[in-house]
């Protein structure tokens, strides 16, 4: 039994690792989302937005060995967040090369449309880390003699845990990446990057279901495409930091 309890939590902080590399990303989602509103709501948007991240996760725990069968979840995610990415793209590209004196101010979403916006993204998001967790969990021997969702309790337990503290981190990271937009406003193009570039990770799961099968079920999950993923991630949000700072100076 200890050496079982054992696996466990070395299993458990895996997963707390890997859900705080997965609320890395999901944060600057968030965050873009929510930064064109004031202060006071987006902090109210970010709350409810992550009350709905735990809310999701929860359920997706339940439900995953139904939301399995569907790629079209992160199909839809994936197409969601690059339309969202390339829309911005688009218009800051068409304000620059306009003058001034013609620019339109952009229309904004509204508080509740923010926040529809943010839960909409953390259903994808849902799928997304559950997905990961079980693909390590599974691997851990059953503990108690039922299941909960289609899943070993002891697994299911593992996984909750694992879910909790990933949406705690998200938060603190959300916060966080609202004030360093505040304080970078050029950073918001690098930032709307990583959302095109998230939403291409979705796309890229949704590929590799088995129900679809146009590239390996395995890819996502394998080194070459974890550490692509992230080199590219690292790339952009350290470039777009260097010429944030770049940019504050001469401004300054």
């Amino acid at each position: 039994m200890e050496a079982i309890l054992l696996e466990y939590a070395w299993v458990l902080v895996v997963l707390i690792v890997l859900e705080g590399l997965l609320a890395a990303d999901n944060a600057v989602v968030m965050a873009v989302m929510v930064k064109h509103l004031p202060k006071d709501q987006q902090q109210k948007a970010l709350l409810y937005g992550l009350v709905g991240a735990f809310v999701f996760r929860f359920a997706a725990l339940f439900l995953i060995t139904i939301l399995v069968n569907f790629w079209q979840i992160q199909a839809i995610g994936a197409a969601y967040l690059l339309i969202m990415s390339g829309k911005h793209l688009y218009d800051t590209f068409k304000g620059n090369n306009e003058p001034d004196e013609i620019k339109e101010p952009k229309k904004q979403s509204g508080f509740w449309m923010t926040v529809l916006k943010v839960e909409l993204a953390d259903i994808a998001f849902a799928v997304d880390s559950i997905l990961a967790a079980v693909a390590i969990a599974v691997t851990l021997p059953h503990l108690g003699n039922f299941d909960i969702g289609g899943i070993n309790a002891g697994q299911f337990g593992v996984m909750f845990l694992g879910g909790l503290i990933g949406v705690i981190m998200m938060r603190f990271a959300a916060r966080w990446f609202v004030k360093v937009l505040d304080k970078f406003p050029s950073l918001e193009t690098a930032a709307f990057l990583i959302v095109g570039w998230v939403g291409v990770k979705l796309a890229v799961l949704a590929l590799a279901h088995e129900k679809l099968g146009i590239i390996p079920h395995d890819f996502p999950h394998s080194t070459v495409w974890k550490t692509t993923f992230w080199i590219v991630l690292l790339a952009i949000a350290v470039g777009g930091y260097l010429i944030g700072v770049k940019n504050q100076k001469k401004h300054a």
